[in-house]
């Protein structure tokens, strides 16, 4: 494990050995103890569940309030209403063009690699699908009655709408609207020193999550469809390292090897956590201090990206859509594929803040083209492990859709993004951060 410059292991490292630990503990217990009662009581649900519950609690009670006090932080800089619009255009625009090419890459390798086995039994299978808002009820959904009901219930989307006319407002009340716009930027330096305190608990969180997922993980179902597994678990490292790096130095100019680089403590958050929602404040901190996105640009991308953009979940859908055809015995026409792609792509928007989305939006996609829903049955065994590997997938697309918009923007710092220990103390908890404005 390397350590930083200042002699200290770094969070990465920290955060491997802890993974390495749960790993190897809980695969321990598992095999020396099968089917232990006192292990499931003591371990599985008892230490093990409440330090990665903790964790995982602890970064979920930073998202709405950092969502919204770093959103007015960012809209409140921007008085001019063409710039607002001009930002959010590129950022809106850039996700769904990742999406689209994720779920057109997913169902291209899919045809290609045939993973559905028409002999397969499909005898028995149910899955209850929740129903998908319809694009009206997403239109209308979009303006909070009552925000902070949309707080407390964590509706995404709407706390985004709320802080960004919250914050345009305060851009537009001269003199007493800068006293506010200080003042929120002193509660963002207050949440970010509340997420430097968390980060420091992160390898102990970690630890119990893999731990309690390797004592839980059924691995009964890995026969029947290792092949659709390897499959989306393929497209999604491709995705993540040829797909966007391509995106940062096509569109930026940059090297893509420092993205990559810069990005590993992120995405080995969201691994453990399987959560973009609870990655965004480590997301934030990165953008901010190792690739030199000023905080303008991240504070509205980022949460944007977290509420929205699901490559990783596209992915999973384009591969499973032909996997489940194919166990079927159906066969997709061009304009079947045509309709997955539009279907998910406008999808990744509609149902972001609807729990367990994932699969959701992959029934959603289903009937669209008339396959069984009831095929989902057959990829749940497997769907935990590609879920933390898909969220991975999507906060990296999230920060290198900021990177692209910033450096459009004229607020990369170039200096800060090419330094390969800029940042690096701050991320490692060794100094508190400062907000970058």
């Amino acid at each position: 494990m390397r350590a930083n410059s200042s002699g200290k292991m770094g969070l990465t490292a920290k955060i491997l050995l802890a993974m390495a630990a749960g790993l190897g503990i809980g695969l321990a217990l598992r095999l020396m103890f099968p089917g232990s009662q006192v292990v499931e009581d003591i371990f599985t649900n008892g230490i093990f569940n409440v330090l990665g519950a903790l964790f995982v609690s602890a970064l979920r009670m930073l998202v709405v309030p950092l969502v919204f006090v770093s959103l007015v932080c960012g809209t409140a800089t921007l008085s001019d209403p063409s710039r607002l619009g001009r930002l959010g255009g590129k950022t809106l625009a850039l996700y769904l063009f990742t999406t689209a090419v994720a779920i057109s890459l997913a169902l291209g390798a899919a045809l290609l690699f045939q993973p559905g086995d028409a002999t397969m039994q499909t005898a028995n299978m149910a899955f209850d699908a929740k129903q998908a808002p319809s694009l009206t009820d997403v239109i209308i959904g979009l303006v909070p009655k009552n925000p902070i009901n949309a707080m407390v219930e964590g509706n995404m989307l709407q706390i985004i709408v709320f802080a960004i006319l919250f914050g345009f407002s305060i851009a537009h009340i001269g003199e007493r609207g800068e006293r506010l716009r200080q003042f929120f930027i002193d509660l963002n330096e207050v949440m970010m020193k509340l997420v430097t305190l968390v980060m420091a608990i992160a390898p102990i969180g970690v630890f119990g999550l893999i731990a309690k997922l390797t004592l839980t993980l059924g691995m009964d179902t890995f026969g029947s469809v290792v092949k659709y597994f390897f499959l989306v678990l393929g497209v999604l490292i491709v995705h993540a390292l040829v797909v966007y790096p391509l995106l940062v130095s096509t569109l930026s100019g940059l090297n893509p090897m420092t993205f990559l680089k810069k990005m590993r403590s992120v995405q080995l958050f969201a691994f453990s956590t399987a959560s973009s929602a609870a990655t965004l404040p480590i997301s934030i901190e990165n953008a901010n201090y190792r690739l030199g996105v000023s905080n303008r640009v991240s504070s509205f991308t980022l949460p944007l990206g977290a509420t929205v953009n699901m490559d990783g979940t596209a992915i999973m859908q384009g591969v499973a859509t032909v996997f489940i055809a194919q166990v079927f015995g159906i066969d997709l026409s061009i304009s079947d594929m045509l309709m997955v792609i539009l279907t998910a792509t406008l999808a990744s928007i509609g149902t972001a803040g609807v729990p367990g989305v994932g699969l959701i939006m992959l029934a959603m996609v289903l009937q669209q083209v008339n396959l069984p829903v009831e095929g989902i049955a057959l990829i749940l065994g497997v769907d935990r492990l590609l879920d933390m590997v898909r969220t991975a997938v999507n906060v990296t697309g999230d920060a290198a859709v900021s990177v692209v918009v910033a450096s459009s923007e004229g607020e990369l710092s170039r200096d800060t993004y090419t330094d390969p220990n800029a940042g690096q103390d701050k991320l490692d908890m060794d100094a508190v951060p400062h907000v970058r404005q």
